[in-house]
């Protein structure tokens, strides 16, 4: 074959005239690399390889990271994972071979994405989200992905996404919003852990986290930056009242000192806000995680104490009024998780009394049927997402907006086994989420969620999703509630 033959085969030369007219119009000053992106433009990108691996959480634990490439370049995300799975989420695909990674391995979710997954979404345009998470839902053909994986299908789904992103050569936050059809973006208000107890925390506090929400500050970075100094005064009033063994930290990188009540730690966490000058824009939030203490129908305050007597136990009535207590007492704003995953009962009439926002999570589990019911019985007003439970992106977004619909507020959540992947920071602007949930301003892998550090390609920390914007970033503040 000639070079002119070569040429009207695949119609070069039309398309390099055009290129070369564009160059000159644009008055470009490098006119070869204008040519060379303007060609590889005016080919439409397709998924042309899925390659998965198996690499360690910040738990030490495995999970799965997918390369996915497309004729534009290669996008990276890997699934975040949890201590606990529930019966109506999602189901994590593990070895279970006790001789690899104590049965951990996820080389069988690995492989069902290089042998399967990849087989059957080469050729695709990755822009075309809700297709592609289709796609693998019908190759899975189970409620919930127990055949391939919700840990391999996640992956795929989130690399696709920014992958779609790169393709529209817009951040991914933006990409997200279009597949949403949100038109309105805004930057969440961080739920930063200080306190870990719970089954997270060698320490005797019965619930898993006390947080803040800077719901008083201007910006982002503002509230970074009360994040983080109230974490370094919380340091020193621990380790003046404890010692420096008390600053151990737990997996999401809060501190996790020898305290043995809830009131203690609500102390502690009153007087490190009173030592920032900051008391009247900090607010505090407490994940309870009831359900890992709830013994029928009764929830045990001692059950991580080695001396329990069992005389602790307390009933649903008794757990409204403590929380009723502490919310007089403490600038606390927000309840996650107050009773058992099945107790809808307490939790309505908790909900019910508008005390302060109510989230669910193990109530929840990012279920749709679950969200409903609770949206009908109106047994809390807040939904906790975590992205690995539900599988994909497209149905990520299909249950915030159902909660949306309720009027309820949203928080985008961490997992206690996290990678730097920052995917859910995006995902937070994207949907206008009013909440994001990803742990201390300490630990490498929670921080990508923050920082405004550029680690992966096609991905964006909220400070750098922040300074993007410019004069159209909102910070929720005063409207956290609202989403």
């Amino acid at each position: 074959m000639s070079v002119q033959e070569y040429l009207d085969k695949h119609a070069l030369s039309r398309k390099i005239e055009d290129a070369v007219n564009a160059a000159v119009r644009a008055k470009t000053p490098d006119p070869v690399l204008f040519i060379s992106n303007h060609m590889k433009k005016s080919v439409p990108s397709m998924i042309t390889k899925v390659k998965a691996r198996q690499i360690l959480d910040s738990r030490g634990i495995p999970t799965v990271e997918v390369d996915l490439y497309t004729n534009k370049g290669m996008f990276r995300a890997s699934a975040p994972s949890g201590a606990s799975s529930g019966m109506y989420e999602a189901i994590e695909l593990r070895d279970g071979d006790k001789g690899t990674y104590l049965g951990n391995g996820v080389s069988r979710a690995v492989r069902n994405v290089n042998e399967k997954i990849s087989e059957a979404l080469i050729g695709m345009d990755p822009t075309l989200q809700s297709q592609i998470d289709q796609a693998m839902i019908d190759l899975d053909r189970t409620e919930k992905k127990g055949e391939l994986g919700a840990n391999a299908i996640l992956a795929v789904s989130m690399a696709a996404c920014k992958a779609g992103a790169a393709e529209k050569e817009v951040p991914l936050y933006k990409h997200i919003a279009v597949l949403s059809g949100n038109t309105n973006l805004s930057l969440p208000i961080p739920a930063f852990t200080l306190l870990s107890g719970g089954k997270y925390a060698g320490n005797f506090l019965p619930v898993k986290q006390i947080m803040i929400l800077p719901i008083g500050a201007r910006q982002f970075e503002e509230a970074l930056q009360m994040g983080s100094e109230t974490y370094h005064h919380l340091k020193a009033v621990i380790s003046k009242k404890y010692g420096t063994d008390g600053c151990s930290v737990g997996e999401d990188g809060g501190f996790a000192p020898s305290i043995t009540s809830i009131r203690e730690g609500l102390d502690l966490v009153k007087e490190a806000i009173g030592r920032t000058g900051y008391s009247e824009k900090l607010k505090i939030a407490i994940d309870v995680d009831a359900t890992e203490f709830c013994i029928g129908t009764k929830y045990d305050l001692d059950f991580k104490s080695p001396n329990n007597s069992g005389q602790n136990f307390k009933s649903g009535e008794d757990m409204i009024n403590i929380y009723k207590d502490l919310c007089a007492d403490y600038p606390i704003v927000s309840i996650e998780d107050p009773f058992d995953k099945e107790d809808w009962e307490h939790a309505k009439h908790f909900s019910n009394l508008g005390i302060c926002q109510v989230v669910g999570d193990d109530l929840l589990m990012s279920n749709t049927k679950r969200i409903e019911r609770a949206v009908q019985e109106s047994a809390c007003n807040a939904l906790l997402l975590k992205v690995n439970q539900i599988g994909t992106v497209t149905e990520a977004i299909e249950i915030v907006k159902l909660a949306k619909d309720a009027h309820w507020g949203v928080v985008i959540s961490q997992r206690s086994g996290e990678t730097e992947d920052a995917f859910i920071a995006d995902l937070c602007v994207g949907l206008a989420v009013s909440q994001i949930k990803a742990g201390a301003p300490c630990r490498g892998e929670r921080l990508a969620k923050y920082n405004q550090v550029h680690t992966l390609p096609h991905n964006s920390q909220l400070l750098r999703i922040e300074e993007d914007l410019g004069d159209q970033a909102v910070y929720v503040g005063d409207d956290w509630r609202l989403s």
